[in-house]
């Protein structure tokens, strides 16, 4: 059965109707949409698209995919009849009346709610009694910053309950453990005639007593049970200083590890939000799996009022192991990327987090002749040993207000394979610190970064690059270098990344190295090498900047997890000094599941550069190397994408939509034999810009997302005029052979593909 035939009533029995339309009119403008929210779930009109999945994949109402008729019901009318009503009351409308209308026709309901709102009733004045001088005192002062109760507003009981709630707040920042928000009571008086409302707070104290008592921290017990949760045996048990006691029956953990991220200091007044605090860091270190609030206990002493408190704490297995895959496919070629990370947690007893990592990538060919060979491979492996804090040679403070900081060392190998053509090796070590300035700031410092790479190119092939005057590929690919970095990372609003908030994304990134070397080798006097380079330790080093961003614009657009993103993220990279060129891992490159997503991964530009028209005179050379990755000194590249729910239940997954379109290339700084073409000039980036427009599915089952979309090559600079366009001039051949794939194929010796399938885990930004 074809969806687009299927009627949206066809279900229904005789004497059912299908809401499909619901109005509220005569409402005050900024209150309209959210007067719609308070018609019953049950009333809204159905997404169409979720409506049909329910009709097509539901079973008797045992598997519910998709979203169920919305059937009208005359109740359920009568009842947000009743709640708009109320919102209007609640809104300052006192006289408010609202009334209903159905109409049915062909089994589909409209819905009118029509409001008559009648005055607004304003505050003519507020007052407070409070019996408790410290209380009113403390009231008073922070009044003004948090109260929307004023003379002259519009009276709002959300207002009034706003106002309750942020001094409650106040009242448990300040060291009230016994305070409850029904102490708070308001008292209103409203003159029907001159629609206004006089307004008195009140706030009782506890039965029996003249005023509402503090209390100050006094001891802390830490208790941490085996991983399953279980307190078996003898513990490990420390008094480790006046207020911590610690006791430890996984036998695992150094005090230190928890005492550094518990924030409630003896003698300190009880306050909520250093609880939280110190729930949401011991959390966030990663090594354990449950960790409560603290239970309080208060001594029996009437005249100190202080407050024992115990925190009970499950840690995660010691070892864990995750997989993760991605697969590419497009036409004739295919590939895929497994990765594996193994973690060990607490390692030294100190919540320090082992994490050794794996990944293997593969692209095949299957060719023309239909068979299948490896055209690369990637192999990396990896440890990062990371620390839950900052280690330096000198004091800091505990940055943990906002977040965990981190010390990080790390050590990475990768293996890089390319038939026919290298094999690269690259051994690096770094040492980075990251912390969390505020909420909304984080900041990512590598002051070292070694690295040192190697690459062997087929003698062969050597030739033939010399031959063809592709001497930068020999001089990147094939050559023995060492170099030592900085980088630093500044991010901001990472924290919203997944919310339906309106925010702007912000990362920077600057990378810096050569340097020092340039300065010890010039100290030390060392020889250079038979080009003319400065060696360090007997090798050449590099030296290079470069700096790239990555801004993203979300906005929410209502219902149904409605979101559109825009992405500008471009980058430059800067040989200088001892350097003609960056070294080979330092380029960029366009193309794969988070840019371009119509071309394969390293296939995309650099800016106009055609392989056919370079090696036009050698077919041999063009099959050898159309699998040469594709690289620049600059990279710009944009996306804009319009995400949406499709399902909010299938199979225990919420099902997403994504249309998108991405655009950009990456170039070469300069003219450059190798690229013809390739070089950045602005008067040219329109041109030599490419663009594609896909749609995606994304399957959300909360701890992770997978994703599948589909790329169309819409603008293809490697042409020239009005062929760039490419999906307009040639859609008719997008899966059908024609003239146009025919030409391609006899003068690029690869078919051409208009689509790139992507699959993979998490989102592309």
């Amino acid at each position: 059965m074809a969806v687009s035939g299927c009627s949206l009533t066809r279900r229904l029995d005789d004497n059912e109707a299908l809401v499909r339309d619901v109005q509220v009119q005569g409402v005050d403008k900024q209150f309209s949409d959210q007067a719609l929210t308070y018609v019953d779930r049950l009333q809204q009109p159905n997404n169409w698209f979720n409506l049909q999945l329910y009709y097509l994949l539901s079973r008797n109402g045992k598997k519910n995919i998709g979203e169920p008729p919305a059937i009208l019901d005359s109740n359920l009318v009568e009842y947000s009849r009743v709640q708009i009503e109320q919102f209007l009351h609640n809104k300052g409308y006192l006289q408010a009346k609202v009334n209903s209308q159905i109409e049915v026709a062909k089994k589909k309901a409209k819905l009118t709610f029509a409001a008559t709102e009648g005055p607004l009733f304003k505050i003519r004045s507020f007052q407070d009694s409070i019996g408790d001088p410290a209380v009113r005192a403390l009231y008073r002062v922070n009044r003004r910053r948090f109260s929307h109760v004023q003379p002259g507003g519009r009276f709002d009981t959300d207002s009034l309950a706003y106002d309750r709630d942020e001094f409650y707040q106040v009242m448990k920042h300040n060291g009230y453990y016994d305070f409850y928000r029904q102490y708070i009571n308001y008292n209103y008086d409203s003159t029907f005639n001159n629609s206004v409302v006089d307004i008195k707070l009140l706030i009782d104290n506890p039965d029996g007593k003249d005023a509402h008592p503090t209390y100050r921290i006094n001891n802390t017990l830490i208790t941490i049970a085996n991983s399953n949760g279980r307190t078996p045996g003898k513990a490990d048990t420390l008094r480790v200083d006046s207020q911590f006691t610690f006791v430890d029956y996984s036998h695992r953990f150094k005090p230190d590890a928890i005492t550094r991220y518990t924030f409630q200091k003896k003698g300190d007044l009880y306050n909520v939000d250093q609880q939280s605090l110190t729930t949401s860091r011991l959390s966030e270190l990663n090594v354990f799996r449950n960790v409560p609030n603290p239970d309080y206990k208060k001594l029996p002493d009437s005249v100190n009022r202080r407050l024992d408190n115990q925190i009970n704490i499950i840690p995660l297995k010691r070892m864990s192991d995750r997989v993760e895959a991605e697969f590419l496919f497009n036409s004739g070629r295919y590939g895929y990327n497994l990765g594996n990370t193994f973690t060990n947690r607490n390692l030294f007893k100190r919540a320090e987090v082992l994490q050794i990592k794996t990944n293997w990538s593969v692209l095949f060919d299957n060719g023309s002749s239909g068979g299948s060979s490896i055209q690369n491979q990637d192999f990396r492996i990896g440890a990062n040993l990371i620390y839950p804090r900052i280690i330096a040679p000198f004091d800091l403070p505990v940055l943990g207000k906002y977040g965990v900081p981190h010390t990080t060392f790390s050590s990475n190998f990768q293996l890089f394979y390319q038939k026919g053509l290298v094999e690269r090796h690259s051994f690096i070590n770094s040492l980075t610190y990251d912390w969390v300035e505020t909420a909304r700031k984080q900041h990512v410092f590598t002051p070292i970064s070694i690295e040192f790479s190697s690459g062997t190119i087929d003698p062969g092939v050597r030739q033939q690059l010399i031959d063809s005057n592709r001497y930068s590929y020999v001089y990147l690919i094939g050559r023995t270098i060492f170099t030592s970095g900085s980088q630093y990372t500044f991010q901001l609003n990472a924290n919203k990344l997944n919310s339906l908030e309106n925010f702007t994304y912000f990362r920077g990134f600057l990378d810096i190295g050569g340097n020092t070397l340039n300065l010890a080798s010039r100290l030390l006097g060392t020889p250079r090498d038979t080009a003319g380079n400065r060696t360090i330790f007997g090798y050449t080093f590099a030296q290079y900047a470069k700096a790239d961003i990555d801004i993203r614009f979300y906005r929410s657009l209502g219902g149904a997890e409605r979101q559109f993103i825009f992405r500008f993220n471009p980058g430059i990279g800067i040989p200088y000094g001892n350097s003609r060129q960056l070294i080979f891992e330092k380029n960029y490159y366009a193309g794969g599941a988070n840019d371009m997503r119509a071309w394969l991964p390293r296939t995309l530009g650099p800016g106009q550069f055609n392989r056919a028209a370079f090696y036009q005179n050698n077919p041999t050379l063009l099959n050898r190397f159309k699998y040469l990755d594709q690289l620049g000194e600059i990279r710009i590249v944009g996306n804009a994408e319009y995400r949406f729910r499709l399902a909010s239940n299938f199979y225990g997954a919420k099902i997403k939509g994504a249309f998108f379109t991405d655009f950009g290339n990456v170039w070469r700084l300069h003219k450059n034999e190798d690229n013809p073409g390739g070089e950045f000039r602005l008067n040219n980036v329109l041109q030599s810009a490419a663009m594609d427009v896909g749609m995606g599915l994304r399957f959300d089952l909360s701890y992770f997302v997978f994703r599948l979309d589909a790329g169309f090559k819409f603008k293809d600079p490697q042409f020239t005029g009005a062929e760039q366009w490419v999906l307009i001039k040639h859609i008719d051949e997008m899966f059908n052979p024609g003239a146009f794939k025919r030409s391609y194929e006899e003068t690029h010796a690869e078919p051409y593909r208009f689509m790139q399938l992507n699959f993979g885990i998490g989102l592309p930004f």
